[in-house]
């Protein structure tokens, strides 16, 4: 059996791609059913966020599992396997699950540290349960490596500072109006992301925001949070006519085609007057075209790079110090991988033990003959496991405890062949 990754992140590919091979959490279902109904799949996960797209496979044949990955990334983008291939990382085994304990420690990505992957790797493990991707290897790695993120954010200072999509973008939105205060900021969408901008907009002292949503229940939900603060709330359909009178825009929400381009700003917007916009949605929100407009500037995801790229030197200690808790981690999940070789041994020993704890019992049993009381037959059946159970503890305690990788296959060795067993390896 191997772990396996196949995906894409910030880093090696541009959002026009990642765009394409976004899995809406609705899809999921489906994406988890599609790759298990291959052959060679035997356990799979989605992580798909904004900066990337991921798939966890256990699989028997690493080649073809891979394979299988990416046929269904071609289908489900509609992206030839050779335009796709470029853009996609692969990575086997103690490769695949350091590199998840580096998502969910915030380590891979685009905000070094940033806090809002842990949720979304907790969101995929229980997903991928639900759905039944997830049996026990992956339900083990993924355990893992919410251990590893939490232990890299208590144990370190990594978190500190902008450590989110929408705190970037609020950072960078500053560095280019300076006073937040003076400008009228527009969000569309009132989901988690938004509420962080709401957060963050709020902590550099912008005064004058709307939320605009589909669902005037949920904008005023986010809005209650912030009730000492000037936020009014309108429906998408007045989207329009509250940007012509914003300095500032900010979008976040799940459609899949872009809610604004240049045809419906050219039609409301003068001429000289400036707008921001500020993109941190994939799929986009908001089309490339609208910076053809005069004095409009439109910024998506890629583009908080360079608001990163200012905390990136002073947090890179900080990920050194992460990367020996990381290190811990995977020795630990890796001491437990390599104990399910012993799985099929220690099945085999007990099915022969049993199997000759119910031969003699029931010789016993015949024996005492018909006029003994069934009550006494449960008090004899409970001596007998109680007795193999005891008996099989210590050796299956200490096969288990073996890490070191010669000693434990001797183990196995010698018990097959005191015992006769014919056990083989699950596991390599």
């Amino acid at each position: 059996m191997h772990i396996a990754v196949v995906g894409l992140s910030h880093k090696t590919a541009p959002v026009e791609i990642r765009e394409k091979l976004s899995i809406p959490e609705p899809q999921t279902e489906g994406a988890i059913a599609h790759l298990l109904s291959y052959p060679s799949i035997e356990e799979v996960t989605v992580l798909s966020t904004c900066n990337r797209l991921e798939i966890y496979i256990v699989t028997q044949e690493s080649e073809q599992g891979i394979r299988e990955v990416t046929q269904f990334l071609s289908e489900h983008s509609k992206l030839p396997v050779m335009s796709l291939r470029p853009h996609l990382f692969i990575l086997l085994h103690e490769d695949a699950v350091m590199h998840l304990m580096r998502v969910s420690a915030g380590l891979d990505s685009l905000v070094l540290g940033e806090g809002q992957i842990m949720a979304q790797v907790k969101t995929t493990h229980k997903i991928g349960q639900q759905y039944k991707g997830i049996k026990t290897v992956l339900n083990k790695l993924f355990k893992q490596a919410i251990t590893a993120g939490k232990r890299v954010r208590s144990e370190t200072s990594i978190g500190t500072g902008a450590v989110s999509i929408s705190s970037a973008a609020v950072e960078l939105a500053q560095m280019k109006v300076q006073n937040l205060a003076a400008v009228r900021v527009a969000i569309v969408g009132a989901g988690k992301m938004s509420r962080l901008l709401v957060q963050h907009l709020v902590s550099k002292g912008a005064g004058e925001i709307c939320i605009l949503n589909r669902s005037i229940a949920k904008a005023e939900e986010l809005a209650k949070q912030f009730s000492a603060c000037n936020i009014q709330i309108e429906t998408l359909d007045k989207m329009m006519q509250v940007i012509n009178v914003s300095d500032l825009i900010f979008t976040s929400t799940s459609a899949t085609e872009p809610i604004l381009d240049r045809s419906k700003l050219e039609l409301i917007l003068e001429p000289t007057r400036p707008l921001m916009l500020f993109d941190i949605s994939v799929p986009r929100n908001v089309d490339s075209n609208v910076n053809e407009l005069n004095n409009v500037q439109a910024f998506n995801v890629d583009d908080l790079k360079a608001v990163v790229a200012q905390n990136q030197e002073s947090r890179r200690q900080m990920a050194q110090e992460a990367v020996s808790i990381l290190e811990q981690e995977v020795e630990a999940f890796d001491i437990w991988w390599r104990s399910l070789e012993t799985v099929s041994t220690i099945s085999s020993l007990r099915n022969k033990i049993e199997t000759i704890r119910e031969q003699e019992l029931e010789k016993a049993l015949s024996r005492l003959g018909s006029e003994f009381g069934e009550k006494h037959q449960e008090v004899i059946e409970a001596l007998t496991r109680g007795i193999v159970n005891k008996i099989l503890h210590d050796p299956m305690v200490q096969l288990r405890a073996q890490q070191d990788v010669e000693a434990r296959r001797h183990c196995m060795q010698t018990l097959q062949k005191l015992f006769n067993l014919d056990a083989e390896e699950q596991y390599s």
